[in-house]
C-alpha cells in the first residue's frame, strides 16, 4: 500500500497528523508493506525567505484567537510528544525544505525522507530553528542520513525546484486545499491530523478493499487489439 502525505514543514497538525499515524502504523500488522512519500504543499507561498518571529505573523493573520489556538496546539502536542514552543518559532518560507526532502525520496529513499520530515518539523516548532537557511538545513539533512557535500552543492543550485513546485501545483489541481492530507493509493484521500486508531481502522479498510478488488475475477479480455490491460 502506498501512503502520500502533502504536508508543509510550516504546519503545526502536520506534525501532529505525522505522531499519530506513525503510531496507527506500528499498530498495523501489515506495516512492513506500507510505502509512505511525503509530497511538498505550502500554505504560504509567499512567505519571505528571511526568517521573522512566528507569533507575530499568525496574529496578524488571526488576531487574538492565536494565544488560545497556539495552547491547544501545545495541549494536544504533549500528548503526541511533541513540546511545541511558538514563542521561539520562526517563520520562513519552507520551499528550500521541501527541495531537501525531495532530494532526500530520489536519491536515499523513503525512510530517510521520514527522517528528514520529522528532522524539520522539530526544527520549526520545538527548537526555534530557521528551516530556510541553507547551514541549518544541511546540518538536519547530514543528521537524518544524507551526504554533506550532496546537500550542500543541491542547496547552492536550483535543483529539484521545479520539480518541488510542480508537485505543489498537482496536489492543488487534485483538491488539496488543507494539510495534512494522507492519500492512500492514489485514490482514497483523507485530510486532517486524525486520531491514530482512525487511521490504523483507515489502513485496515484500505487493505480489505484492496485485497477483494484483487480477487475479484476478471470480466474483461486483458490481452485483446493489440494491447494489455493491467
Amino acid at each position: 500500500m502506498k501512503v502520500e502525505i502533502y504536508s508543509d514543514i510550516a504546519c503545526p497538525w502536520c506534525y501532529v497528523g505525522k505522531r499519530r499515524f506513525e503510531r496507527a502504523l506500528a499498530a498495523y500488522p501489515a506495516a512492513d508493506t506500507v510505502e509512505v512519500v511525503y509530497r511538498p504543499y505550502q500554505l504560504v507561498p509567499e512567505a519571505s525567505p528571511q526568517a521573522e518571529p512566528l507569533e507575530p505573523v499568525l496574529r496578524r493573520k488571526f488576531g487574538d484567537r492565536i494565544t488560545e489556538m497556539n495552547g491547544r496546539l501545545a495541549e494536544i502536542g504533549l500528548r503526541e510528544g511533541i513540546a511545541f514552543d511558538f514563542a521561539a518559532a520562526q517563520s520562513v518560507n519552507t520551499l528550500l525544505g521541501h527541495r531537501l526532502l525531495h532530494l532526500a525520496e530520489t536519491e536515499y529513499g523513503t525512510t530517510v525522507q521520514a527522517a528528514l520530515k520529522n528532522a524539520l518539523l522539530h526544527a520549526y516548532f520545538v527548537d526555534g530553528g530557521n528551516v530556510g537557511d541553507a547551514g541549518q538545513l544541511t546540518e538536519l539533512a547530514v543528521t537524518a542520513g544524507l551526504d554533506r557535500d550532496r546537500v550542500t552543492a543541491y542547496l547552492a543550485s536550483d535543483e529539484g525546484t521545479a520539480e518541488v513546485q510542480d508537485r505543489i501545483a498537482e496536489a492543488r489541481a487534485m483538491g488539496v486545499t488543507a494539510v495534512p492530507t494522507f492519500v492512500f493509493e492514489g485514490k482514497w484521500k483523507v485530510e486532517g491530523a486524525q486520531e491514530a486508531s482512525t487511521f490504523l481502522q483507515i489502513l485496515e479498510q484500505i487493505s480489505a478493499e484492496t485485497a477483494a478488488t484483487a480477487a475479484a475475477p476478471s470480466t474483461a479480455d486483458d490481452c485483446a487489439d493489440g494491447s494489455c490491460a493491467i
